[in-house]
């Protein structure tokens, strides 16, 4: 009768346990130091030889003649606990056996001494799955327990295990097995058993395995039913994940923003039966592929997992930055998670895919953000591949600048740029209003606040109470929402309502901010607000900038300064010959 290779290769020794060389060698030193515990808990997730390991033990403590802690599986004992005809070793299912009255049967027959082993050992898996009285039920026995009596108890979800219950027992945690020891032991099992397995095909077994070698052993028995040779091709092609291909495909056209074809290899996908959660799962499992190949090239490789081949990640993940995997993954796990309660699956798919190759349709900050580096990514490419300059004989064909025109807006897209660049005009100063004899900017004294100590701030140093003097007004008045506008895209958006509520000017080299008040000023007041704004202003002057932060306004403009400032302003069109 065939026997599945899992349960023919498992380990009989505690040298045979794979990858878990931390427990085996202290349960090794315990029995051959006659120091083993009454209670013992094993923890970790399957496959990774948790009842393996108490099976090992529950021998070696009751072999006649153990080799260095290990049980040497001649002797009676050895044999009869290995073909379960020992009934003083026995093994539980918590999962079917967890009330309390099977609990309480258990542990009756628990203070009776064993009839053909030394020990009498209980086997207890999935032992989170008890009831909390059949946890109580058991808890008497595992604290005062006879001589006799060991119980090995073994779960996957530690957590739920009661504290009670954990003080009282030895805990070993099992880890999950390395791809390069699951590959290993796949390769020596298939040399054994007469199976042709590859290279690449042991390895991409390895990783599906996901670090349980009863799976890798049982995937090794599927392929090798199969016939033939084992490579990764064959696996692909035995358990089903050929379709990665087209997942592949369809990442690719996603990252090129090509929506319509990807849309038409979904409509192929669909009528083929394909499911729209499947879909996504696998463009998910995808994309954590080509973010861990991305941000961890070689330690994340451990962490694949194993549908895809290198070749196919290193090309996929190929000039596109992390961030845009980040927004993949993100933008996948929430339209998997609403696809549950979706009327329309098809439809929701179809939107989810939309958004994957255009993030300004996401409706969201990241709308705004792709939006803002498209701009970055134009403006870049303007300056690295300027346009000539207009010539004089064209300049006739501009429209006449307006004095109270503020600067150039940056342009929203690359269709809407002019042929060549046209430098921002300079924004007037605001005339003197003849009626009133205030500028338009002008508060009326009775509306101003009263005066109060200021807070000023120098970059970078701290705040210093006083009053600072009063700096001489800019040549232009559009200066500071030229700055704080540039500003705004550089900053979160926690700080850009703050930046909003100041005021600035630049004075030869010196850039002084205005906050209204004091909370403004401290929210403003950091290392990053304060480089973007040296920068920003340093971008606009062609100059080294300081920066000077305080509290209250601005100081008002004279006529005679305004009047300098139009003056400098129309001195810029002296030497342009208008035909």
């Amino acid at each position: 009768m065939y026997q599945a290779l899992y349960r023919k290769w498992r380990p009989k020794t505690f040298a045979d346990v794979i990858g878990q060389e931390h427990i085996t060698e202290t349960l090794r030193r315990q029995v051959a130091e006659d120091r083993t515990s009454h209670a013992y808990l094993f923890t970790g997730t399957r496959g990774t030889g948790k009842t393996t390991c108490a099976k090992i033990l529950a021998k070696a403590v009751n072999c006649e003649a153990p080799v260095n802690g290990d049980p040497c599986c001649r002797c009676p004992s050895c044999l009869g606990i290995d073909s379960g005809s020992f009934l003083d070793v026995l093994e539980l299912d918590a999962a079917s056996n967890n009330g309390v009255d099977q609990v309480r049967a258990l542990r009756d027959e628990a203070v009776y001494s064993p009839a053909n082993v030394k020990k009498r050992v209980y086997i207890v898996d999935e032992v989170h799955m008890l009831s909390t009285a059949a946890f109580n039920a058991l808890l008497k026995i595992l604290e005062e327990p006879p001589e006799h009596l060991m119980f090995i108890l073994a779960t996957t979800e530690l957590h739920k295990v009661p504290a009670t219950i954990l003080s009282r027992c030895q805990r070993f945690s099992f880890r999950r097995i390395q791809p390069g020891d699951v590959s290993a032991r796949l390769s020596y099992v298939a040399r054994e058993e007469g199976i042709d397995l590859r290279p690449d095909g042991a390895e991409l077994l390895s990783r599906l395995a996901d670090g349980a070698l009863r799976d890798g052993l049982s995937l090794l028995d599927q392929c090798a039913a199969a016939g033939g040779a084992i490579d990764s091709a064959a696996v692909l092609d035995v358990l089903g994940l050929a379709g990665n291909l087209q997942t592949a495909r369809l990442m690719e056209l996603i990252l090129v923003r090509d929506a319509q074809n990807a849309l038409l290899l979904l409509d192929e996908l669909y009528k083929g039966g394909k499911d729209m959660g499947t879909v996504l799962s696998e463009l998910s499992v995808l994309v954590r592929d080509l973010l861990l190949r991305k941000t961890a090239p070689e330690g994340g490789v451990a962490l694949l997992s194993g549908g895809f081949d290198a070749a196919t990640l290193d090309r996929l993940g190929k000039a596109v930055p992390a961030s845009r995997f980040l927004y993949l993954a993100s933008t996948l796990q929430k339209a998997s998670a609403e696809l549950y309660a979706s009327v329309n699956r098809r439809l929701d798919t179809e939107l989810c895919l939309l958004r994957l190759c255009d993030e300004s349709l996401s409706g969201d900050l990241t709308a705004l953000e792709a939006r803002i580096c498209r701009l970055e990514d134009y403006q870049t490419a303007r300056a690295e591949f300027p346009a000539a300059a207009p010539k004089a004989e064209h300049l006739h064909n501009l429209p006449t600048p307006s004095l109270e025109a503020a600067p150039s807006a940056v342009l929203s897209s690359q269709e809407d740029a002019p042929p060549w660049d046209v430098p921002p005009l300079p924004e007037e100063p605001p005339l003197p209003d003849e009626a009133s004899g205030q500028r338009v900017y002008d508060v009326p004294k009775e509306e101003l606040p009263p005066e109060r100590p200021q807070t000023v701030r120098s970059s970078p140093g701290k705040a210093v109470p006083g009053k600072p003097t009063a700096p001489a007004r800019p040549a232009g008045a559009g200066f500071w929402r030229t700055l704080s506008e540039n500003c705004k895209g550089r900053l979160p958006p926690m700080y850009r309502p703050f930046l909003g509520m100041c005021s600035g000017m630049l004075e030869d080299d010196l850039l002084t901010v205005c906050a209204p008040d004091d909370l403004t000023l401290g929210r403003l007041d950091n290392d990053r607000v304060r480089e973007a704004l040296t920068t920003g202003a340093e971008a606009i002057a062609g100059t080294p900038v300081r920066l000077l932060l305080r509290t209250g306004a601005l100081p008002q403009a004279s006529p005679e300064e305004n009047l300098k400032s139009l003056l400098k302003f129309s001195s810029q069109f002296d030497n342009i010959e208008i035909k």
